[in-house]
């Protein structure tokens, strides 16, 4: 087994490379966090509550010599409603397309039934290099990560998985993420870059500015509503009239709940809820467009969207 830590080695070729990594694991195993890391910027949605990530949010590390292209899917788990299932399948059809998958395993947690269901999953597909990364692992002594690494190792060995590479990683105390990169990069294929230098991600905006306001509006309710809340950001204007050097982007969205019952926890006592999910996110989605933003969030129910088709494609999956 070959545990790669930081080493000094220089890569001797100088072809420009180009291509997709995704990186996989059970929810919240550190997934989002580390794309997050590696470009450098805030892209993906976290969030310390499983199943956050509902779109493929690309994160794009770029290099002089290369440019990494990471798809963040959500996680792959035991389906119990419509939803889950085309989550699934997004997941599926994204491993076949990427150059090389990396599967996360969060340090402080034994190898479980939901790893072990999707390695299973991972040893049938056959031709994409595959990479295993232990994330976290600023959260566990050296002997707990050890006991980790060697899990992998012989999770590998009985599925007939042959690890491209076993990395421990800390997206939080950066350790080991440029590292992660350099092992990544090699395994792209040659070619020029397949974005403008720059560009951090694909996702049109409206979809990135929906995923800050879901994630603000989750902060303090994960326990009650986990994943009853979707967000469609209904438009997004500059205002007109406003002087050229004082422009301010009008938005608005929805936040769809799923029953009435559920209103009141998003909104709060007086409103102070949803201003806060309003000041909060406003601040992020700012700082994402560089420009001043007036937020105008309204809460609606969109009974049982989870499991009905036409709600769900209506709310964007």
């Amino acid at each position: 087994m070959s545990v790669r830590t930081q080493s000094s080695e220089q890569p001797a070729e100088a072809v420009h490379r180009a291509g997709f990594a995704c990186f996989v694991g059970r929810p919240n195993a550190g997934k989002s966090t580390l794309t997050n890391a590696l470009v450098g910027q805030k892209v993906a949605i976290t969030s310390n509550r499983p199943q956050t990530t509902r779109h493929t949010v690309r994160g794009i590390v770029h290099r002089p010599d290369a440019q990494l292209i990471l798809v963040d899917t959500p996680g792959l788990h035991k389906p119990r409603t419509l939803l889950g299932e085309r989550l699934n399948d997004v997941v599926r059809t994204t491993w076949a397309e990427v150059d090389v998958i990396g599967f996360c395993v969060p340090a402080d947690q034994k190898l479980g039934p939901g790893d072990r269901f999707i390695a299973k999953e991972l040893a049938g597909i056959r031709k994409t290099p595959k990479v295993a990364i232990v994330t976290k692992t600023d959260l566990v002594d050296p002997k707990v990560l050890a006991e980790q690494l060697i899990a992998l190792d012989q999770l590998g060995k009985e599925l007939g998985i042959e690890w491209a590479e076993i990395v421990p990683v800390s997206a939080v105390g950066d350790k080991q993420v440029g590292l992660l990169a350099d092992l990544l990069i090699p395994m792209m294929p040659a070619g020029p870059p397949l974005y403008p230098e720059g560009d951090l991600t694909d996702e049109p905006e409206q979809v990135m500015v929906a995923e800050l306001i879901r994630e603000a509006a989750l902060e303090g309710v994960r326990d009650e509503l986990p994943h009853s809340i979707a967000v469609v950001v209904e438009e997004m204007l500059p205002r007109e009239d406003r002087p050229a050097d004082r422009p301010l982007l009008d938005i608005h969205a929805n936040l769809y709940i799923e029953r009435s019952s559920q209103k009141g926890i998003i909104i709060g006592p007086k409103g102070k809820r949803l201003k806060e999910v309003g000041m909060k996110s406003r601040q992020q989605i700012e700082a994402l467009l560089g420009t001043p933003v007036f937020l105008d969030l309204h809460v609606k129910i969109a009974k049982d969207w989870q499991r009905d088709p036409k709600q769900l494609r209506k709310l964007g999956f």
